[in-house]
């Protein structure tokens, strides 16, 4: 793992960060409140990054951020390290003013001769006014360095390829001993669904919109099993269960780095917003994913490394507001604006990060083993990262019925990209319990997916579609495992369990 250097962690600590609007307010400003939803913010602190970091590193950071193809302008890095030598000046400067000010304050009190005093309080003044311009020049400049601080993304482990998508480097094949399925149209999902009336996309175009649905019959069936089956698989080793809410403020999904936009000019997010229904209603947008409310879980707060690391599984809902051209992706089920996910997540030392996402894999590895299907691991280019991930895994399934291989789960290490924003710390083994929160190392967090349902039933009415010797279709092969979580259907025998 790369080192990482001590950081310096003086944050903007007078002003709360808004979210989404880039602008800050003191914490004990009595200006008047102008309209608009004025909770947007989280109860939390502004982010605490690491300026002595980007400050050091311009060159590093600024060649990580252009390799992820971040949308920021190329002088972004360098204007944070100006911003951040500019705050240090005029903090220096500051911190003088105010320890004049202060002598001569007391040679106020102390002073016995009338003109000797008068002449005090005219510097005391003029001090008083430079102490003023400085903390608002302070505040300026602070603003600004958080602002831009903040778009910066992750580092870059060492052994992430370099390039888009198709630079991805292949981990390992999951085959369980046979041959995959060839390529055929008469297997793909939606085809298979609406001969068995597992699903309906017209009633849910027509309710809702276009890549909304109602999934029927054993594919709702589908739904609880696989959800429970990925529950047990991750309870089984070490995960919490947890269900989550689907709403979060927007400032939290920020925080996490989960602010996905199109390539449009300008680019339009994927997030759903609620319009509030009072000014003073918090800025609420729909969870892109369960990661979202479990980081806000464990948000502002010191846990002791004997209790390292904190796993947990969450079951929620995800919502993408995906834009675009209508194509093979946006078919049926595989790309939707609304699924059921279940979602590992992990607080971490962060010497042991690495550790946990090989740990995190193994689990993913093995409720789709237990599903029996064929896979992939991908360890995951650059230009796929994201803002928040340091080293990004992806798992492919292959679908036949769409002829090509298809992501159902990712891992991310985000070390202390989210920690940082959020405020997770952890007391090392042997410090003092009053020990400063400045001195506290940020955890390091983790997530991925243990379960997206809507692509596992892709992958599993694709792969286990039954035919006759005349090419009718005359059921599904369903992998044993879900058998336990099954609930029967009168009426219907459709199914059969490969037992194998």
């Amino acid at each position: 793992m790369l080192a990482r250097a001590r950081p310096c962690e003086r944050p903007v600590s007078s002003y709360l960060y808004k979210a989404g609007r880039g602008t800050y307010q003191r914490r004990f400003s009595s200006a008047p409140k102008t309209p608009g939803p004025a909770a947007s913010s989280s109860e939390l602190p502004p982010p605490r990054l690491d300026y002595r970091s980007i400050s050091e590193n311009v060159i590093s950071k600024s060649l990580n951020a252009l390799n992820r193809k971040a949308a920021i302008p190329h002088d972004t890095v360098a204007s944070v390290a100006r911003f951040y030598t500019e705050s240090n000046r005029i903090s220096k400067e500051l911190n003088a003013k105010r320890n004049a000010r202060s002598v001569v304050g007391e040679r106020i009190r102390q002073s016995k001769d009338d003109q000797e005093r008068d002449e005090a309080k005219v510097e005391a003044s003029r001090l008083k006014i430079e102490v003023k311009d400085l903390e608002t020049n302070l505040h300026v400049v602070e603003t600004h360095c958080l602002k831009l601080a903040l778009t910066i993304p992750n580092d870059t482990h060492l052994s992430s390829p370099l390039g888009p998508e198709t630079s991805a480097n292949l981990i390992s094949t999951h085959h369980h001993g046979s041959e995959l399925l060839p390529a055929d149209p008469k297997r793909d999902h939606v085809r298979i669904a609406e001969h068995f009336d597992l699903l309906n996309l017209k009633a849910g175009s027509t309710v809702t919109g276009t890549s909304w649905y109602f999934l029927m019959n054993e594919a709702a069936l589908l739904e609880m099993a696989l959800t429970n089956y990925a529950l047990s698989i991750a309870i089984q080793n070490g995960f919490t269960p947890i269900t989550t809410p689907d709403v979060v403020r927007s400032d939290m999904a920020l925080r996490c780095g989960f602010q996905p936009r199109d390539d449009t000019d300008p680019p339009v997010t994927h997030m759903y917003h609620i319009t509030p229904t009072h000014h003073a209603s918090p800025e609420l947008v729909l969870s892109g994913t369960s990661e979202i409310p479990l980081g806000g879980m464990f948000a502002n707060k010191v846990f002791g490394s004997l209790k390292l690391p904190l796993k947990v599984v969450g079951v929620g809902h995800a919502f993408r507001a995906e834009a675009g051209a209508r194509s093979a992706d946006t078919r049926g089920l595989y790309r939707v604006h609304q699924f059921t996910k279940v979602e590992l997540f992990a607080v971490a030392e962060e010497n042991k990060s690495e550790v946990m996402m090989e740990e995190i894999l193994a689990v993913q590895k093995s409720i789709l083993d237990g599903l029996a299907l064929p896979y992939k691991v991908l360890d995951m280019p650059s230009e796929e990262l994201g803002a928040a991930a340091y080293r990004k895994y992806d798992i492919e399934v292959w679908m036949p019925g769409r002829g090509t291989w298809g992501e159902v789960s990712s891992l991310s290490n985000c070390t202390d990209y989210q920690s940082r924003r959020l405020h997770i710390r952890y007391r090392p083994e042997g410090a003092s319990a009053d020990s400063s929160l400045t001195r506290l190392p940020f955890a390091h967090t983790l997530n991925g997916t243990a379960a997206a349902i809507p692509r596992l039933i892709v992958a599993l009415l694709e792969n286990g579609a039954m035919f006759d010797e005349a090419g009718q279709l005359t059921g599904l092969k369903l992998p044993s495992a879900l058998r336990p979580f099954w609930i029967y259907a009168q009426g219907r025998d459709i199914v059969q369990w490969d037992d194998a």
